[in-house]
């Protein structure tokens, strides 16, 4: 599998009402993703609440977001769990559907001691799908696993399959030396949308992130002018998807928000599971209204 040259969406999860998962929206929400320039899905991460849905339903999920894959469209399925039995379960289950690749966040309970320890872990789910890139999910404020990166890339050349890095955390430093590592052998996607323009000063290609559900064209417009080395409109863009990103969280429901926000550009995702928060109709009502202050709102997604 090639490098990743653009956006990839990280996914929400649709719900009904009585709170199953709504799979139906899957080909309509690929669909808009496509059409809006975005390369690509990380389905059941974070964003998607893949650590609030149950086995059956990521199974589920995986194999709809494959089978309504634009030509070209990249999915990359998350497998990490808890049990690690069930995360090579999940990987193996991946390999059979067809997905471009796995993805899999580092243990999140009981937590490795050393780099060794987690390479290690990384090894077996890896093995169970030889022929499948394997991608290292990277996100330390969700796990507390916090080895630099680079000292876990000069250990894994005895993994075949390795094929790169989620790297949601803003260590810039370790970031630049993962991408330039071994003349650049790894996939290394960057994961911060609102430093989106840092990581292209160091080396970023490719990245994955929430907010390109809904304002792609930021980032695009972002990503272009970084390009043609229009500084100031570079910036001018990241701010803008910065006043977005905090609009969202100062919702104190940021995926509820997010979910509010792809409703209003044409995709009912429903409610988010608990423990997170949904907003209420005051709470939708006054997010439209801040997006439309900071001149958010027309750059929204087209469905």
């Amino acid at each position: 599998m090639d490098k990743t040259v653009g956006l990839i969406a990280a996914p929400l999860t649709g719900y009904h009402p009585d709170g199953s998962v709504n799979l139906d929206i899957v080909p309509a929400y690929a669909r808009m993703l496509h059409a809006n320039g975005v390369v690509g899905a990380f389905v059941n991460g974070t964003t998607g609440e893949g650590l609030s849905l149950t086995v059956s339903e990521r199974r589920l999920i995986a194999e709809q977001w494959v089978k309504s894959a634009p030509g070209g469209f990249k999915v990359i399925v998350h497998v990490g769990h808890p049990c690690q039995k069930e995360s090579c379960e999940l990987a193996a289950h991946a390999a059979d559907i067809g997905a471009a690749a796995i993805g899999e966040i580092g243990p999140i309970f009981y937590r490795p001691d050393t780099i060794d320890a987690l390479v290690d872990y990384i090894a077996v789910t890896a093995s169970t799908v030889p022929d499948l890139p394997y991608y290292y999910y990277h996100m330390p404020a969700m796990n507390q696993v916090e080895f630099p990166i680079i000292e876990l890339l000069e250990r894994v050349s005895g993994i075949p399959n390795f094929h790169g890095v989620k790297y949601t955390f803003e260590d810039l430093d370790d970031y630049e030396s993962c991408v330039r590592f071994a003349e650049g052998k790894y996939d290394i996607l960057f994961g911060r949308d609102e430093l989106l323009i840092e990581g292209l000063r160091h080396g970023a290609q490719g990245a994955v992130g929430s907010t390109y559900n809904f304002m792609a064209s930021i980032y695009h417009e972002l990503i272009k002018a970084f390009s043609d080395g229009d500084e100031e409109r570079a910036r001018k863009m990241q701010d803008l998807s910065i006043a977005g990103i905090d609009a969202l969280c100062r919702t104190g429901a940021f995926f509820s928000a997010a979910k509010a926000v792809v409703r209003a550009i044409g995709l009912d995702m429903g409610t988010v599971r608990l423990p997170l928060a949904n907003l209420d109709e005051e709470g939708v009502a006054g997010l439209e209204i801040e997006l439309r202050k900071v001149g958010v709102w027309e750059y929204l997604n087209k469905s």
